[in-house]
């Protein structure tokens, strides 16, 4: 399980993508989809906190913080970008921050509310995941128009089931194209 720090320094163009549209709106802005109790699945709105140290967000007493305390996956998708229909993905596990040092820097510069009920966690990033839409942002040549360019970055320490190879609809051909880069830390 890779910290956002550790996937920046090995994929630095990938992540800065991804900050970016978590970012694009200010303060960060995404969907984190949890895992329910009855393993289906749960999504909400969330404001992430990038930082050179690592990828973390303030989680109120809800229903999606009993489902990180009871199973850290998790998955964050950038909110839609207002300009085009560029998105962003990252994957991984949730991990309480203990260390109150840490909590309280992080709240401070996040500016969390001291009074509310948040837990602070980290997210590890096992799968991340840029999709860019725009031709002229793309610049992948022979890429027909209307192609998205995809980027994954894929941690090479996460459990095989993470790590597999990417599964392709089968409208696409069977083995990774141009448009679909997958790069790993070596």
């Amino acid at each position: 399980m890779a910290s956002w720090s550790e996937f920046a320094a090995d994929e630095p163009r990938l992540a800065d993508g991804i900050r970016v549209l978590l970012q694009q709106y200010g303060p960060g802005f995404g969907y984190l989809a949890t895992v329910r109790a009855d393993g289906g699945p749960r999504v909400h709105p969330v404001s992430p906190v990038i930082t050179a140290e690592g990828l973390f967000c303030f989680i109120i007493d809800s229903p999606k913080r009993r489902d990180l305390e009871r199973d850290g996956r998790y998955a964050l998708h950038s909110f839609p970008a207002e300009e085009s229909d560029d998105e962003a993905y990252v994957a991984g596990r949730a991990r309480p921050v203990t260390d109150p040092v840490r909590v309280a820097l992080l709240a401070q510069s996040a500016r969390a509310e001291p009074q509310v009920d948040w837990r602070l966690f980290e997210f590890t990033v096992d799968v991340a995941m840029l999709t860019r839409r725009e031709q002229q942002v793309a610049g992948i040549p022979g890429l027909p128009p209307g192609r998205p360019a995809v980027r994954v970055w894929l941690d090479p320490n996460a459990p095989a089931a993470v790590a597999a190879p990417l599964t392709v609809p089968q409208t696409r051909p069977t083995r990774l194209s141009r448009d679909v880069q997958c790069t790993a830390a070596a």
